[in-house]
């Protein structure tokens, strides 16, 4: 048996990225997309969920269940917000919609893709990243992975970004040179996340560099992966 997971955010850069990866992925044998908007992809794989909001799903928990994993993308707030809305924005939808998940899927693994940089926690934004973080390490779930992204690139497959980020793009082997810790390409955070479900990954909070080392770490896993799968879903 293989794994399902679902993921959020699979409408912007990072998520249709990992939406992509997932769906080439031999372990992934179902992905639903929760969102407000379809993904814009379509494959046999792909199931969607289109909400308007991700406190509301009551009536929606029987579609909800059965899953191994939970890719959280959503990252899009609104510029210029004051404190007061941004944790409205960043907190009350991350903590509700995975803390429903859980309950459905006792056994579920988080990966959440993170705002904060794991240094400022004193005031402002991230005071409020930092405080989502920590809220969500507390709840328990299988194992959870803060994904702290800085800046990310399209794989050349998304057709959903503007033109300045497929020019960054091409740059990417200089900019992972010059600024190792501040830049992944969305394909190798989604191959990450579903490294992070198939073989050890001792880290729970990964930066840039850390992000890119284990999306490469696919030697030898056809021999690892189905005793982790086993781990998973048990």
């Amino acid at each position: 048996m293989k794994l399902k997971v679902i993921i959020t955010g699979a409408q912007g850069l990072v998520g249709q990225g990992v939406l992509l990866k997932c769906l080439e992925s031999q372990v992934i044998s179902e992905v639903l997309s929760v969102g407000r908007w379809p993904a814009g992809v379509k494959h046999p794989k792909l199931k969607e969920l289109i909400v308007g909001d991700l406190l509301e799903l009551d009536e929606y928990e029987d579609v909800l269940t059965g899953y191994h994993a939970c890719f959280y993308c959503a990252r899009i707030i609104p510029l210029g917000l004051d404190n007061e809305l941004y944790a409205k924005f960043e907190i009350e939808p991350a903590l509700s919609f995975t803390s429903r998940l859980l309950v459905l899927n006792p056994n579920m693994v988080l990966s959440f893709l993170s705002k904060y940089n794991g240094k400022d926690n004193k005031s402002g934004y991230g005071k409020i990243n930092h405080m989502v973080e920590a809220a969500l390490a507390k709840i328990i779930f299988r194992k959870v992975f803060f994904f702290r992204t800085r800046t990310v690139v399209p794989i050349p497959k998304q057709n959903n970004v503007f033109f300045l980020f497929r020019l960054l793009a091409y740059s990417y082997p200089i900019l992972k040179l010059v600024a190792p810790n501040k830049v992944n390409t969305s394909g190798e955070i989604g191959a990450a996340m579903i490294n992070s479900l198939i073989t050890e990954c001792e880290k729970r909070k990964l930066d840039a560099r850390e992000i890119r080392s284990l999306a490469a770490k696919n030697v030898a896993l056809d021999s690892q992966k189905d005793a982790f799968i086993h781990l998973v879903q048990e």
